[in-house]
Formats: structure tokens, C-alpha cells, sequence
């Protein structure tokens, strides 16, 4: 959601590239700059002087000692505010009671339902028993949604029919959950189109009525500005501990997160991306400042890895490939494990590549293109041509191109860089044999598949 911004900054920060020093003359422009940046960005206007106050008191004048260069101390300069503006440090859900009560808010379609199960997910795969409270009880699709997303994740569901009664359905989840042994109550309360009397003495009256561990406001980060009044209301009338942000993977400015923590003095906790029912992430604002300043974001994505791919699977795949084992069908396994990583894009945006948006997006899309060209060739092969590549003669080749909708020379140049992968991958195998007892350890990561 910052590349635009992202762009913008880093562009701004190579200018003062060649400068001995940071001074008055040389970061006016770049100031100037940055502030237009941040307001391109959907930055609250108060937001961004006081942003650009702190920079600049930090940076003129500043020496830049031996081997530092102008630049790399004003990304520092920059990189400090930034994390500072974005909440400086991760905060964690309070979960200290058993059972823990999660009260989830927003306006209708601020992504809350999903959200909800998401958050269910997440607490599913660090220990926990969540149990899913349907409190929507105005949207008949709201509880039906959250049943189903509860059933599709093998997750507890609880809700009344036909009761309007909020607080009763949920004294009767409380019930329910400590006979269940749930560990953690998510309250999944209705939204409105726009804040209302009525809707807020509701939330009042449930919040009053139970001892709730975590007000989470779940706000849609492509509403921008208008976004941190409704965090301001609903603070002012609730208190509320925290915001999740979704659709932080959408073509949005950004300006609302980089407010909202400033305005609200509340800390983005968790983040959402996609569509997809996948766990919420922690929000940390060390590296959401090091990804706007095109520093990557290693560790997320390395935690990512660990949270969604099976180790034992990858490590499986790993001795094929050594081994020269390696099929058609575990390509397609290491694709989804991928894709569990989220899309291309979101994947390069992690990684400290130094290139342009427009370079960075013309990778993505043909990444994706090209894994979708494998993906649809090795489907249109049957069972036994997916195991066992060496099978492949001129007649199934023919026949499998045709069933994928392409030319047989695109099917024999994904063929031979298959096995020229293979017989690079078996040749690593042997000098990791032939290291075996040596100190170190053979550097081994997954091989680049060019298309």
C-alpha cells in the first residue's frame, strides 16, 4: 500500500547523494520534497509537520562521520521517524485471562467478519482455542458467513438463532466456551454504514457488561483520511486498545496508517492482506519503515516461511532434488509453498532489491505469469507423466501442449530447464555428500527457476 510513497522517499534520499554534510542548503529541497511525498500520501497535514519539524532538527547540521555518507544518514533520520510515527514499537495482544475476550469493531464493511476468523487462525496456530461469537445480529449473511468461515477452519462457533439479545448470546458464549475449554472469545459485533447512537449504546452496553481483554478497531486502510475519524469516535465512546488494518496489500496511498497512530495515540496491532483466509500478522513498525524506504523486510518473511510452509514437506522436496528425484508434481508442491508466502509482489516488496516500482512490477507480473504457464502445462499431464519426466516422448509432448492451449516449443523449454535444474541440483547434492564431516555447512536455498 506505500509504493507510491516508498518511490517517492527513496528517490528524494539518493538526491542527497555526493553531499559531504547535511545542511540547511542541501536539505530544503529534500525536506520540501518529503513533505509533498507524505501528502501525496494521504498524510494528515498535522501529521506532516510535525514529521518534517523532526527531521529537520535532527538532520541540519548534523556531521556525518567516517565511512556514513549524507544519504545513508538521512534514511537513518528518516527510518527512526518513520517507526516512530508508526507506533515505534510491536504491540501485543493482552490475552492474560482464561477465558480472554476479544471484542472485534468497526463500520460495515471494514473487512470485520473476515477479520475475525483471521484472527481466530492466528490464535488457532500459536495454542490457543478461539472461539468465533456472532454478535451481528442485523445481518442475517453476517453470522452465516462467520459459521462458515468458522466450519471451513475447523474453528468453534457459537450463536442463538433468531436472538436479538447481544449481551445474552454472548454471556451464553462464555458459558459455552469455558464447558469448551475455548481460550480466547472473539466477538464478532455489527457494524454500521456510519456511526450511529444506537449502534455505539449497544457496543457500550456489551463492553460494560463483560471484562474485555482486547477492543480491537478494525479499519480498511483504502478509506484514508476518513479513517481516523472514525478511530477517533469510536476511542472517545469505547476505548478502544488497538487497530487492525486490512487490505494492507491494496493500491492505496497509506496515508491512513502512517496517521492514525500519531492521531489516536493507539497502536496498530495486527494487519490484514487478501481476500484469503490467512492468519493476521503482527504489526511491527520497525519493519513496515524499513520496507516504505525500500530496506526490505527479511524477518517478516522468514517468519511468514516458518508460519505456512510444512518443514517436513520442504525438507523432503529438498532430498529429491538433491537426489535427483525431483518431479513435475513436487514443482507444483514448491509452488504452493510459494504462494503461501504471499504474491510476487508482496514477496519482492520484502526483499532489499534497490530496484523501481516499475521494475519491481514488471517482475511480479511475469513471475506470475510464467509460474501459471507451469502451473497449467503440468496439469494437462496425467498422473504418471508428473512423477516421471523421463517418460516424455514426442507424441505426449504434443498432446500435453495442445490440452495446455500452447506451442510445443514453449512445453520443450519448460522441459529442459526443468532438467538442467535437475542435473544442477543433483551436482549440489554430491559436494554436500562430500562435505558431510567438514566443518561448515553446504549453503543451500531454493534454486532460481527461469522460464
Amino acid at each position: 500500500m506505500f509504493d507510491n510513497l516508498s518511490q517517492r522517499l527513496q528517490e528524494i534520499i539518493r538526491k542527497t547523494q555526493g553531499d559531504a554534510t547535511l545542511t540547511e542548503e542541501n536539505m530544503q529541497d529534500a525536506l520540501r520534497e518529503i513533505r509533498r511525498a507524505l501528502l501525496g500520501a494521504d498524510v494528515s497535514l498535522n501529521v506532516v509537520k510535525s514529521f518534517i519539524s523532526n527531521i529537520k532538527d535532527k538532520a541540519v547540521g548534523q556531521e556525518v562521520i567516517k565511512s556514513i555518507n549524507p544519504s545513508q544518514a538521512l534514511i537513518k533520520i528518516v527510518n527512526d521517524e518513520l517507526t516512530k510515527l508508526l507506533g515505534e514499537k510491536q504491540a501485543p495482544l493482552k490475552l492474560d485471562t482464561n477465558p480472554s475476550i476479544i471484542m472485534m469493531l468497526g463500520l460495515q464493511g471494514s473487512g470485520k467478519t473476515t477479520s475475525s476468523a483471521k484472527l481466530a487462525l492466528k490464535l488457532k496456530k500459536e495454542g490457543k482455542k478461539p472461539l468465533l461469537v456472532a454478535l451481528d445480529v442485523y445481518r442475517p449473511a453476517a453470522i452465516l458467513q462467520l459459521k462458515t468461515l468458522a466450519n471451513d477452519n475447523k474453528i468453534d462457533f457459537f450463536s442463538i438463532e433468531n436472538e436479538k439479545d447481544v449481551v445474552k448470546i454472548a454471556k451464553e458464549s462464555l458459558n459455552y466456551a469455558k464447558e469448551n475449554n475455548d481460550t480466547v472469545l472473539i466477538f464478532d459485533t455489527a457494524g454500521r454504514l456510519q456511526i450511529d447512537t444506537d449502534m455505539m449504546a449497544e457496543l457500550m452496553l456489551l463492553s460494560h457488561s463483560f471484562n474485555i481483554n482486547e477492543k480491537l478497531l478494525v479499519v480498511d486502510s483504502m478509506i484514508g483520511q476518513s479513517a481516523i475519524e472514525v478511530a477517533l469516535n469510536f476511542d472517545e465512546q469505547l476505548g478502544i486498545d488497538g487497530v487492525v488494518l486490512t487490505k494492507l496489500d491494496g493500491d492505496t496511498k497509506g496515508g491512513c496508517a502512517l496517521s492514525i497512530v500519531e492521531t489516536t495515540k493507539k497502536p496498530i496491532k495486527l494487519t490484514a492482506s487478501g481476500e484469503n483466509i490467512v492468519p493476521l500478522e503482527d504489526f511491527y513498525p520497525d519493519r513496515m519503515a524499513n520496507r516504505i524506504l525500500g530496506m526490505g523486510d527479511i524477518v517478516t518473511l522468514v517468519e511468514r516461511a516458518q508460519k505456512n510452509i510444512d518443514a517436513q514437506e520442504a525438507k523432503a522436496l529438498e532430498e529429491k532434488m538433491l537426489k535427483d528425484k525431483f518431479s513435475f508434481e513436487d514443482f507444483l508442491k514448491i509452488q504452493k509453498q510459494i504462494k503461501a508466502l504471499g504474491s510476487f509482489g508482496g514477496i519482492l516488496s520484502m526483499l532489499p532489491l534497490g530496484i523501481s516500482k516499475d521494475d519491481t512490477e514488471k517482475i511480479s507480473h511475469e513471475g506470475e505469469k510464467q509460474f501459471k504457464k507451469m502451473e497449467v502445462l503440468i496439469q494437462s499431464m496425467t498422473k504418471e507423466e508428473r512423477k516421471n519426466p523421463d517418460i516424455l516422448n514426442a507424441s505426449r509432448k504434443k498432446r500435453i501442449a495442445k490440452g495446455a492451449g500452447m506451442d510445443i516449443n514453449e512445453l520443450n523449454t519448460f522441459i529442459n530447464q526443468f532438467e538442467t535444474m535437475r542435473k544442477m541440483m543433483k551436482g549440489l547434492g554430491g559436494l554436500k555428500n562430500s562435505m558431510k564431516g567438514k566443518k561448515g555447512k553446504m549453503p543451500f536455498g531454493m534454486p532460481k527457476f527461469p522460464f
